[in-house]
């Protein structure tokens, strides 16, 4: 097989392929090396790269399958893990110029899980500066651009992931998410992106270990493929006060099964929200699908009332708690987004972050009550197309004008504020040719059943399937 051949593969058939003796952890990582050599610098989106230490471990890893060992979820593939991510021996930069040359000696849970289960690490992906925005661009490594056309962004935070993942330079790879980062970046480079519920991940080391917003997660280019990496992420930790204790074999299962009678609520702009024709135009377009599954959908959507309000106020806090003494001590090497989110969340009154707890509260309590007349909710991702890499932040949409950085993925932390998990699936492309994502939201906590309908889609739809082109293929 030639390396484009391999890495063509899904994480399941290459961890299929290794399992039978058909393939061998070192010939799986060259060939990801190969790629990386011959696409990552039209794209920008692994950052940090060891390849010595990767073969190492390839190496390590074939030895232990010809010693009879048991082989881990994810024995042999090749990984690479977002920059926010301790990684004990390499730099970790949150792609600030602050810890540009910071090098951790020990790696973040999540990290340790996967090589537990027998992922080998290549590097590092790129991300905005403290994960700040769904655009990902930072002083220290610059922007990461779309496959699908380097002149626009691969969405963000996790945008180096997505955009390496559509590029075939990774089998998998790690993201996290707070008010889009799975999701967007996923919708933009037609690649599967989950926010999973949060504690199913456990997050350690934390600086805010009560924060439910921010969720770490899988992305692949199959849904199937994410749920192998879920269940190699998830189960619980008693260093994370949130996690929750189920077995994460549970995501192993088979994801087929009948959906027929399942009711999916469909929010083509989630409820009002400006949104270009063309994305609800790629949506729309496979309504059809579900129906052919069996599913009956029906127009409907959920009150987020208070949400803006809340989620800006809980945003702040979170900013505050991790990074408010780099305020203090480095204000001039930060960007004026992050240092307008920690500001809000030093200066904002108790009256604010109350009111922003009641109407989460609320908030859950209308999608809890909605949720029993559905099975799902679907609509879109984001409520854009990709845009030009050289824009930092949508300012307006279809005439309407954005206040804020943010304000264009209102769409995705809506229902981060829910805590439901959602996730992002290939959805088709649009006139220009650009990916366009439809995001499932499932009942609460059920990641299980959220899968198997993505899986569905996704086998009726085979979306993933249509690659990028990259001229150093050639």
């Amino acid at each position: 097989m030639s390396w484009q051949s391999l890495c063509d593969l899904t994480a399941v058939q290459m961890r299929a392929e290794i399992a039978s003796g058909q393939l061998s952890a070192r010939e799986l990582t060259e060939a990801h090396l190969r790629a990386i050599e011959a696409r990552n610098a039209a794209v920008n989106a692994i950052v940090t790269l060891d390849a010595e230490a990767a073969l190492r471990q390839a190496a390590a890893a074939d030895q232990a399958q010809a010693e009879g060992r048991p082989l881990g979820l994810l024995h042999g593939l090749p990984v690479a893990h977002k920059d926010c991510f301790l990684t004990a021996g390499m730099r970790t930069t949150w792609g600030s110029p602050i810890h540009r040359d910071f090098v951790p000696t020990q790696s973040s849970l999540l990290v340790s899980r996967q090589h537990e289960a027998g992922a080998i690490t290549l590097g590092k992906t790129n991300m905005p500066e403290f994960g700040a925005g769904s655009q990902t661009f930072n002083p220290v490594f610059g922007a990461t651009l779309n496959p699908y056309d380097p002149a626009l962004t691969a969405g963000g935070s996790s945008g180096g992931a997505a955009a390496a993942l559509a590029g075939r330079m990774l089998a998998l790879a790690d993201g996290s998410d707070m008010g889009g980062s799975l999701r967007n970046p996923a919708s933009f480079c037609n690649v599967v992106g989950l926010r999973p519920s949060p504690g199913r991940v456990p997050q350690w080391p934390s600086a805010a270990p009560y924060n439910t917003l921010t969720v770490s997660g899988p992305m692949g280019r199959t849904v199937a493929d994410v749920a192998l990496y879920l269940a190699a992420m998830a189960g619980p930790d008693a260093r994370d006060p949130l996690s929750l204790d189920q077995d994460p074999a549970v995501f192993t299962q088979s994801l087929d099964c009948d959906l027929r009678g399942t009711r999916l609520a469909y929010a083509p702009t989630w409820g009002g929200l400006p949104t270009e024709a063309r994305v609800v135009q790629a949506i729309e377009a496979q309504l059809p699908v579900f129906e052919a599954l069996g599913c009956e959908v029906r127009a409907d959507c959920p009150d987020f009332s208070g949400a803006d309000s809340a989620f800006h106020a809980l945003r702040g806090l979170a900013f505050a708690i991790a990074q408010g003494k780099t305020l203090e001590k480095d204000r001039a090497r930060l960007k004026d987004t992050v240092i307008w989110n920690i500001e809000l969340g030093l200066q904002q009154s108790g009256a604010a972050l109350a009111q922003a707890e009641r109407d989460r509260t609320a908030l859950f309590a209308r999608m809890h009550a909605f949720m029993q007349q559905y099975d799902f909710l679907i609509g879109p991702v984001s409520q854009v197309a990709p845009f030009p890499a050289v824009q930092p932040y949508v300012e307006e949409i279809e005439g309407v004008p954005m206040q804020n950085y943010i304000d264009w993925m209102r769409s995705g932390y809506y229902l981060s504020l829910t805590g439901h998990p959602a996730i992002s699936v290939p959805c088709g492309f649009t006139a220009e040719g650009l990916p366009v994502g439809i995001q499932i939201v499932g009942r609460y906590r059920d990641e299980l059943g959220l899968l198997r309908l993505a899986h569905a889609f996704e086998q009726a739809t085979q979306f993933w399937r249509q690659t990028p082109s990259f001229a150093a293929d050639a």
